[in-house]
């Protein structure tokens, strides 16, 4: 499916999926530099099918989805994570993906019989990553150990002296821990200085708040910017003004422009043809991608592609909901407060954000709080929740899931020069 182009109004038509079109969601893997290793991959098979009482359908679904996607499109080059039920394992299904960005991960329903090793040792042997999901203290997987290159822990579920034991058990220079389900900063921080490798969960979207703290003097340009684009009437000498001020920020606005996501017949040369070239519209949306690249680049990487995503997700739907609302903005703002490392109170009081988005965003009651809670619920695969609020946004299933996957793809290739 092609992205839509940058310069695409909005309120665009949308194609619907094709019957059939499976429906995804990627939780990313962390290395100890927060830098992305690899993506656990959620799918949903059809509209009706909530495949999560047949974990063996669930399997099948994601391998059948995973071809007919892409999954370097899902995984940008990284590891896929995918899990494995025993009959995958023997029927060598995962083999239908590629080996070197292929994790098997087996789930904690398979028993070590005789047929499984065989299973793992067939995969080893091709070249594929095994990983042994949810591990617990004295785990009947044990006699898998040997072939795992990751073992999966989950956080919420162990204790520390439990974490502990595993660590000098199984830990190893061929066999690296993932600590999972982790929530705040402080528990990922835990779980690296106990010597974890890879991390999993959503802690890198909540900022580490200091009560107090303002906004670190280095960032405080790009709140001035993001203050400046989201006023209803822009000055337009003052935002060139701005921008001349960041070399960085200016070089990379130029080099998007350029690039082939917009393809215009002429090279744009400096921030003032630009400006002239764009439009108001289209400058605004341009400097809050820069700012959010710019403002990140000392934070976890996946929150740019996530706040993107996030923030397109909503822009494409803003005509089909009817909003007047700037959804774009709704987005991207959904992640600031992680980027910029302060909280959402603080971060909108620095900014005239119209009383729906604020409330939205403060989890207070607003016509956009379903839109909000669907962009969430979409993206880490809660496909229950999804389906309810997009029936009552009056949306498919399938419309949701395809401008998630269109809002994807944009993203990333915004983002693919960064």
């Amino acid at each position: 499916m092609k992205p839509a182009p940058a310069k695409e109004k909005p309120g665009a038509p949308l194609s619907l999926a094709l019957p059939g079109q499976r429906f995804v969601a990627r939780q990313p893997v962390l290395d100890r530099s927060q830098k992305v290793f690899g993506y656990e991959l959620l799918f949903r098979n059809g509209v009706e099918d909530f495949f999560n009482a047949d974990p063996e359908l669930a399997a099948r679904s994601t391998l059948d989805s995973s071809l007919l996607f892409g999954i370097n499109t899902l995984c940008a080059d990284r590891r896929a994570f995918v899990n494995c039920t025993r009959e995958v394992l023997f029927k060598d299904l995962i083999t239908l993906l590629p080996p070197h960005q292929t994790v098997a991960e087996i789930l904690e329903t398979v028993e070590p019989e005789d047929r499984v090793i065989a299973a793992c040792k067939r995969l080893k042997e091709a070249g594929y990553l095994i990983a042994l999901d949810d591990f617990a203290p004295n785990d009947p997987r044990a006699p898998l150990c040997e072939f795992a290159d990751i073992i999966k822990i989950d956080i919420q579920a162990t204790k520390p002296e439990e974490r502990a034991g595993m660590m000098r058990q199984f830990s190893s220079p061929t066999c690296k821990m993932l600590a999972e389900k982790l929530e705040t900063p402080h528990e990922f921080q835990q779980a690296r200085d106990m010597g974890f490798v890879y991390f999993q969960g959503y802690f890198f979207c909540r900022p580490e708040v200091v009560i107090g703290r303002e906004v670190p003097a280095s960032r405080l340009h790009y709140m001035r910017l993001l203050e400046l684009v989201s006023r209803r009437d822009i000055d337009m000498r003052e935002l060139e003004k701005m921008l001349k001020q960041e070399a960085s920020l200016s070089y990379r606005l130029l080099r998007y422009l350029n690039s082939p996501l917009f393809g215009f017949a002429l090279e744009i040369r400096s921030i003032r043809h630009a400006m002239a070239v764009l439009g108001e519209r289209e400058m605004r949306r341009w400097i809050r991608l820069v700012v959010t690249v710019g403002a990140a680049e000392q934070t976890c990487s996946e929150l740019v592609l996530m706040g993107l995503t996030r923030a397109r997700f909503c822009e494409l739907l803003s005509d089909r909901l009817h909003s007047t609302s700037d959804l774009f903005l709704l987005g991207l703002l959904s992640i600031m407060d992680a980027i910029l490392e302060v909280s959402t109170v603080d971060l909108l009081k620095q900014l005239p954000v119209e009383r729906e988005t604020k409330a939205a965003l403060l989890g207070e009651k607003s016509s956009l709080r379903p839109l909000y809670q669907l962009m969430l619920a979409q993206e880490s695969g809660e496909w229950s929740q999804s389906a309810d609020l997009a029936k009552q946004l009056r949306l498919t299933d399938e419309e949701v899931a395809n401008t998630w996957w269109q809002a994807l793809q944009w993203a990333q290739d915004a983002t693919s020069g960064c």
